[in-house]
Formats: C-alpha cells, sequence, structure tokens
C-alpha cells in the first residue's frame, strides 16, 4: 500500500512511475535538506534528462513564487537500481523538496503519484506514456495521480483512480496546502503535430467501396481481413497497391476493450495525444523504405519507444516497396511475426512491446525483384517474409 511520505527532520517521499516498455515502476523519489553547502544532488540511475531536472526544478520553483531551500537538498529516486528514463519525474521531485521544507503538507504529497515535466516558468509540460504510467499506478495500489493539465484527460481513460490535472506547479503546491494565491496560467497542450485530439477514427477509415474494379485485389483483401493473413500484393505502379492496403483496416472490427487499451498506450508511449477516447480502430502504419531497424521495431538513446511494428499492434503494417527495405530491416521482422512481441534489450534492462499486425507487402514486377524472390539478394529477409505470405495478387488490373 502507499506510505503516507510523512516528514521527519527535512525529509519527505512521494511517488512517481518509471516506464520500461508498456510495464510501469513505482518510484519513490525522497527529498532530504542538510545543514550543508547549499546544492542539490540528484542519484538513483537517473538518464542525461532526468539529470538536468535538477536545473529545472529549482528554476520553476523560483518563478512559482516558492523557492526551494539554500540548505543541501539530496534527493534520491528508489530503487536505484531501476533505470529512470525523461523528465516526467519533475514534479515529484519538486513537490518532495517543497514538502521536505515545510512549504506544503509531506502527508498529502506522500498519498499521490505525480507525474510530469517543469517548464522553466513553473508551468507543466504533457509528457509521453501518460496512459501507461496511469494504468501502472493503478495495478500497484495508487487511487490519486496528479498530471499537466494537458495530460488529464488521457489520465482519465484508467477507470477507478482520481485524476488532478494542474497547469503549474504553483497550482499544484496550492492543492496540497500551500498558502499561496492562485495565480491563472495558460495550460500547456499537446503540439498539433505529435498529439492530434481525438481518435484517428473520427475521420473514418477509406472505404473499400470506393475502389471501382480490381475484383482480384478486393477479394483477396477480404480474404486477409476474414482470416488475418498476411498479404502479398504485386503489381505495376499505379496500380492502387497503395490505395487497397489503405483500405483493409477498414474491413477488420473494431478493437476489444483489452486491444484497444493495449493500442492507445503504444500510440501515448509513442508521443501522440489521445484526446478523451481510447483507440477503438486498427491502426496502420506506412514506414518508408529507408526506415532503420530501430525505427521499425523501437528504440533510442533514452526511453525505448516503440517503432512501426509495435505501433501496427491490433492493425496493419504495410511494407510499399519491400525489396527497398535494408535485409536487416526485414530481419528485424522475424521475431514479432513468429511471437507477436518484440524484446529490446539494453545493457540494464529488457523493454517487451507488443506487435500482432497483419503485414501487407507490395512489389513492383522488376528484375530486382525477380532477384529478391529467388533468394540472390536480401535472401535472410526475404526467405522470413516469404514463408509468411498468405495471400498473392500475381497481378492487378487498372
Amino acid at each position: 500500500m502507499p506510505s503516507d511520505g510523512h516528514s521527519l527532520m527535512g525529509l519527505a517521499r512521494t511517488h512517481a512511475v518509471a516506464l520500461l516498455g508498456l510495464t510501469g515502476a513505482l518510484v519513490e523519489v525522497e527529498a532530504d535538506i542538510s545543514s550543508q553547502l547549499p546544492g542539490m544532488v540528484l542519484i538513483g540511475l537517473p538518464d542525461a534528462a532526468l539529470s538536468e531536472a535538477t536545473e529545472r526544478v529549482r528554476a520553476a520553483a523560483k518563478n512559482s513564487g516558492c523557492p526551494l531551500t539554500h540548505n543541501k537538498l539530496t534527493i534520491n529516486l528508489s530503487p536505484a537500481a531501476l533505470p529512470k528514463h525523461g523528465s516526467g519525474f519533475d514534479l515529484a521531485i519538486a513537490l518532495a523538496c517543497l514538502a521536505a521544507d515545510g512549504v506544503i503538507a509531506a502527508r498529502s504529497v506522500g498519498s499521490v503519484v505525480h507525474i510530469g515535466e517543469l517548464a522553466l516558468d513553473g508551468r507543466l509540460r504533457p509528457v509521453p506514456g501518460m496512459l501507461p504510467a496511469v494504468i501502472a499506478a493503478s495495478r500497484l495500489g495508487h487511487r490519486t495521480v496528479m498530471v499537466p493539465a494537458g495530460n488529464a484527460a488521457e489520465a482519465e481513460l484508467v477507470p477507478g483512480i482520481t485524476v488532478i490535472g494542474v497547469a503549474s506547479l504553483r497550482e499544484a503546491a496550492i492543492w496540497h496546502g500551500a498558502e499561496l494565491t492562485p495565480v491563472p496560467v495558460d495550460t500547456i497542450e499537446w503540439p498539433a503535430e505529435a498529439g492530434p485530439a481525438g481518435n484517428d477514427a473520427d475521420a473514418g477509415p477509406p472505404d473499400l467501396a470506393e475502389v471501382i474494379g480490381n475484383e482480384d485485389a478486393i477479394l483477396a483483401l477480404q480474404i486477409a481481413a476474414a482470416g488475418g493473413h498476411h498479404l502479398f500484393m504485386l503489381g505495376p505502379p499505379g496500380s492502387g497497391k497503395t490505395m487497397l492496403a489503405a483500405r483493409l483496416p477498414g474491413l477488420l472490427p473494431d478493437l476489444d476493450p483489452a486491444a484497444s487499451l493495449e493500442a492507445s498506450s503504444l500510440r501515448s508511449l509513442g508521443g501522440r495525444g489521445l484526446g478523451r477516447s481510447l483507440v477503438t480502430r486498427p491502426p496502420l502504419e506506412a514506414p518508408h523504405h529507408t526506415a532503420t531497424a530501430a525505427a521499425m521495431v523501437g528504440g533510442g538513446s533514452g526511453q525505448i519507444r516503440p517503432g512501426a511494428a509495435a505501433r501496427a499492434c491490433h492493425g496493419v503494417l504495410f511494407l510499399d516497396e519491400a525489396p527497398e527495405f535494408a535485409s536487416a530491416v526485414l530481419d528485424a521482422l522475424r521475431q514479432p511475426l513468429e511471437s507477436g512481441m518484440i524484446s529490446i534489450h539494453r545493457a540494464n534492462a529488457v523493454a517487451h512491446f507488443p506487435a500482432r499486425f497483419q503485414l501487407v507487402h507490395a512489389y513492383v514486377p522488376t528484375d530486382a525483384f525477380s532477384r529478391y524472390i529467388s533468394g540472390h539478394v536480401r535472401a535472410s529477409g526475404a526467405a522470413t517474409v516469404a514463408c509468411l505470405v498468405h495471400v498473392t495478387i500475381s497481378s492487378i488490373c487498372c
């Protein structure tokens, strides 16, 4: 059960969430004030972005009208062996420091999970992965979370948990009992290009009924949709392969609640806002043929992000001009096609992403394509893909 986070001799505690893949772990954020030379030290295996939190927190607190103590501040993120990434710990660190200094009620801070990034002016920025983080907090026994106002609608998608959306550190401190005068601020929302409001399905998927002719191709799509088969399409440029692939998700049924939550969590972790509704329609991912293996299956220099194959979970992954993809990229699809999961290994951690998708290939009949199919080039990737083809379209009539 959550601790009360009571303060003792300049010590206060609260909680945040560390994500590894879609799995979240509870992190106890401890702040201690001691009579030493002024300074602020962050320990507990933070990454580069998290190590910079000390500067963000101090500036945000000062500009919010509740500056931090000038004594020595030590912040510990426990368990220390757990890797911690990103700036989503800023709010928890700031409130733990204020509670240790007696500015806010330590007992109140200790009973709430805090997730959010601070701007230097004290406002709170939305962070990616809010949905899986709140799900993790709920599963670990917490019933109250405080998040940036720009993430509040997404956090409220988790049933059975109380969400407190705040626009600034000052507003958060007032909620926890600080004797400050409320000051209205502009809420920082998701950037339009990173977090479109609402569900992608709101505009409706492309309709197969719009396709005129191409009876063989339409039948192939219907068979693939009905049986969950991977699809192989062969045709000259301009024959409609991309148009047809974009209409396959429209033939698939709505996602069930478990699949919807999984697809929504992957979308959130990828840095795309959810608005006020979960993803209910099968997603479509169509990476460019220059995509790297990391872009296809996931990775990143800091927090591990899902790639195109994971984001296509419960939907369609479309590879246009498949022979143009690097062999290492095609080889990287071997594991998700066989197991429906992607495992990304790091020196100190392993992240797992679900990746159960329908794979659609589009090919143009050329000499390079013939060598590709015969195994003379990129044989390892082609062999993996060829054994999983269930529907073949030898030609598409315009």
